[in-house]
């Protein structure tokens, strides 16, 4: 089990000086109870933190003629935000272990009021675009939040779980995006699209209660420490930039489509915002619902052979896209674009579990064993994390800025989806040729390794059979 740490300025709080996950007994007996209760927490932060990020892909749809900004000012809107967030998941990962998960959940969470209560004052015709798009990177914090719950949730979790565990906590959290949307249609659909504010009314007190609750319930680990060195090891490490090329293709797609989905109903088939906030929250929450999906397939049968099939899909549904785009026809491109979602959302959980996977293999592979195998392995995954989930989240910034060369150009959305199509086929050429190629099967357990994790022949090149 870790040593204890314990230092006077952590004395008092909510810090766990010990925490072993792989430890089964403790696991058993202490640990899961634990780890449990905060990811309860985690997730809700992470979910008001992912509506507050999406905040103005529902603000867009209150936009009518009189706030003078036009389709391609919209989707600068909405990209935005994205970009925002995903700088600043590189700091927010940091940040758990220099002030502890749970005081940088408070923090996180309360840090939210901040763009709630600016889109507050400002959301009414007459006001400036600049002001608009200043407001709209400030909702930025909330697509930070993720990368440091995954970070800490990471820490709580055994290797064996963190599929299931890490795929529930942004499950939950990308929830945030589907249930925003049905919260601003339920506005237009009642108050009608001259009351954006009605939004923020219901965000506000839900931030402080979830600011509240991470104070009263999570807990800080105090093994956890700020580790510049994994930081520029795990930026070193090629395959960090591996996944984050896939993660662009899983999260990158997930959120980029959530932030555009109305605007493209708008756009492309002359829907009304209320129209398209009818139909834009279903695609986000099937992604979101089937994320932990993803991870529990990853856990069991590999998160590379999940990506794999996932980004196979999703050429498929993108090629139905591209045609029911051709012949506008809505019926056929919803269901196209909803597959996109849910399988974006499948990706997300497959490809994540990936991460601790792929750094356990190569402690194993460099001789390491036991818990210091398993320490190495969360070390560098959890430093990987932020800057994977920083190039996903950047994915999103893309996806809108094509979206709306495509419209300018075209006044389609057909060129954007060609090109989406032929990233899909990037992606899945690079799982395969990297994680699945000539992968050797998991050798039989031993008294030095864990079984599926490493190769016990002299040169210990990693084995991603089982990653």
């Amino acid at each position: 089990m870790t040593a204890p740490t314990t230092t006077a300025a952590r004395k008092g709080g909510r810090w766990i000086e010990q925490w072993d996950p792989e430890d089964e007994t403790f696991w058993r007996e202490k640990g899961e109870r634990i780890a449990t209760r905060n990811l309860v927490f985690s997730i809700l932060s992470e979910h008001i933190g992912f509506s507050i990020w999406s905040l103005w892909s529902v603000m867009v749809l209150f936009m009518g003629p009189e706030y003078g900004v036009d389709a391609a000012g919209k989707f600068f809107l909405v990209a935005m935000p994205t970009l925002v967030g995903g700088i600043l998941r590189v700091p927010y990962t940091f940040a758990v272990a220099r002030f502890g998960g749970r005081n940088w959940t408070i923090i996180s969470a309360a840090t939210l009021l901040v763009p709630a209560i600016a889109a507050a004052v400002v959301m009414e015709p007459g006001t400036s675009y600049t002001t608009f798009m200043v407001v709209a990177a400030l909702t930025g914090v909330g697509g930070g939040n993720f990368a440091s719950s995954m970070t800490n949730i990471n820490s709580f979790y055994p290797l064996r779980k963190k599929g299931w565990a890490l795929g529930l906590n942004a499950g939950g959290g990308n929830i945030g995006v589907p249930v925003i949307q049905l919260i601003g249609l339920l506005v237009i659909g009642t108050a009608g699209a001259a009351h954006p504010r009605l939004v923020l009314a219901v965000y506000l007190p839900l931030i402080v209660v979830a600011a509240a609750l991470s104070a009263l319930f999570m807990d800080n680990l105090a093994p956890v420490r700020n580790d510049s060195g994994a930081a520029r090891e795990a930026a070193r490490d090629a395959h960090t930039w591996i996944v984050s090329l896939l993660y662009i293709g899983t999260f990158g797609s997930f959120i980029g489509y959530s932030f555009a989905f109305g605007l493209v109903l708008q756009n492309q088939f002359d829907r009304t915002p209320l129209q398209a906030a009818s139909l834009t929250f279903i695609g986000p929450l099937l992604g979101s619902l089937i994320r932990p999906v993803g991870g529990r397939l990853a856990d069991t049968r590999g998160g590379a052979k999940i990506t794999l099939w996932t980004f196979a899909a999703m050429a498929a549904a993108t090629l139905v896209v591209v045609y029911a785009s051709a012949q506008k026809s809505l019926p056929v491109f919803l269901t196209g674009f909803i597959a996109l979602f849910a399988l974006s959302g499948l990706g997300n959980g497959a490809t994540f579990k990936m991460i601790p996977g792929i750094f356990r293999a190569k402690a194993l592979a460099r001789g390491l064993k036991g818990e210091e195998a398993a320490s190495y392995g969360r070390r560098l995954s959890g430093a990987a994390m932020g800057l994977i989930g920083a190039v996903g989240a950047l994915g999103g910034l893309g996806i809108n800025l094509v979206f709306r060369e495509s419209f300018a150009s075209a006044h389609s959305g057909t060129p954007a989806f060609v090109s989406f199509l032929a990233f899909y086929a990037v992606c899945s050429a690079v799982t395969w040729a990297v994680y699945l190629r000539g992968a050797r099967p998991a050798p039989a357990p031993s008294a030095a390794a864990e079984p599926g994790m490493h190769d016990p022949r002299p040169e210990r090149q990693p084995a991603y059979a089982d990653v």
